[in-house]
């Protein structure tokens, strides 16, 4: 049976945009009639959240699309938001230095991309690898959803 995918709407305040704002991620139906969807995107913006998150999301009032309401169950991955601060540095290539530590990631826009950093990775290596190019000015960065197991690390 194919996996059923889903466009979920999530509406917060982002601290990097400074304002309310919305973001639509993909997710996995798990049992569309109790609303649980597994997410299958690395949120931009999106606090609190990460690939792989159980959530719940329903019909909202004011929009005709599934609404984020709450996770259900947590993944464990944690979500880290990356912005280049090396004009001559090349988004893609310093993705590239994360993917070979085991993440992936996704990229908004030159300049800009998010991280998935998996449950199962030492997040030591890959917090080093950020204060690192952070110290060297290529880039700064957030943990926009730290889970307990990186925050215990």
């Amino acid at each position: 049976m194919a996996e059923e995918y889903q466009k979920i709407l999530f509406q917060f305040f982002s601290d990097v945009l400074d304002e309310e704002t919305v973001e639509t991620m993909w997710a996995v139906a798990i049992d569309q009639e109790k609303g649980l969807y597994k997410l299958d995107s690395i949120p931009f913006y999106a606090p609190n959240v990460a690939a792989d998150d159980i959530i719940y999301a329903e019909l909202g009032e004011d929009q005709d699309r599934l609404t984020y309401r709450y996770t259900v169950k947590a993944s464990g991955n944690s979500t880290v938001q990356i912005v280049i601060m090396d004009s001559d540095a090349v988004t893609n290539e310093v993705r590239m230095v994360f993917d070979l530590l085991g993440c992936s990631s996704e990229k908004y826009s030159e300049g800009y991309f998010v991280i998935d950093v998996p449950h199962a990775l030492n997040y030591a290596a890959i917090q080093d690898k950020l204060t690192e190019l952070k110290n060297a000015g290529v880039l700064d960065y957030a943990e926009s959803c730290l889970s307990e197991k990186h925050g215990s690390e």
